[in-house]
């Protein structure tokens, strides 16, 4: 495994389950949307969020090669809008930031958006389940989003949510890294 968009997956496929309802809130290739439903069943359902419509055909190909489109609906707007389209609690929401792969570099996720989108994710993110940030600090826009996304992450009430940073140590500072965050399971609950 390396990098940290398997070690993301790899924490999907110990959380998400059949049945279960997940967010990818950037599908840009429909890598991590595919693999969500894999991962919710028939029963499942996953919403997946991207502004180019280059993105949605070509998550929408690769969800149909697999016979998996019938588990995703594809919404052609932008992340910020995540908590108003999603009808339900979900047990993760996953981010990849930046730009589309083989896409138009010059079009990436912004601060202006992103913040809005994760505040969103949280308000739809069921306790116990995961939010999983992929940031990519090596590219222009990229460093000042990361710095924006760190900062709101630090901030969130350590008695709700549960944050961790994941990246390689041996690598440039510059590399990405993915940020996990748990909602905490109130003590009522338990």
């Amino acid at each position: 495994m390396r990098g940290p968009v398997p070690l993301a997956h790899l924490l999907l496929r110990q959380v998400v389950k059949a049945g279960d309802r997940v967010v990818d809130a950037t599908c840009g290739n429909g890598k991590d949307t595919l693999l969500l439903a894999e991962l919710v069943g028939e029963t499942g359902q996953v919403w997946a969020f991207d502004i180019q419509s280059e993105a949605l055909e070509r998550t929408h190909q690769r969800l149909d090669a697999a016979g998996l489109a019938d588990r995703v609906t594809l919404l052609a707007c932008g992340h910020e809008t995540l908590a108003t389209l999603v009808p339900s609690l979900v047990c993760a929401v996953i981010f990849n930031l930046g730009w589309l792969p083989g896409g138009d570099r010059a079009i990436i996720t912004e601060p202006a958006t992103t913040l809005p989108a994760l505040e969103g994710a949280l308000q739809i993110l069921d306790e116990g389940g995961l939010l999983l940030i992929t940031c990519y600090p090596g590219h222009a826009g990229g460093d000042r989003e990361t710095e924006t996304v760190l900062t709101w992450a630090t901030a969130l009430d350590a008695q709700r949510f549960h944050v961790w940073r994941m990246g390689q140590l041996n690598v440039d500072q510059s590399a990405p890294f993915c940020l996990l965050v748990q909602k905490a399971i109130s003590r009522h609950a338990a």
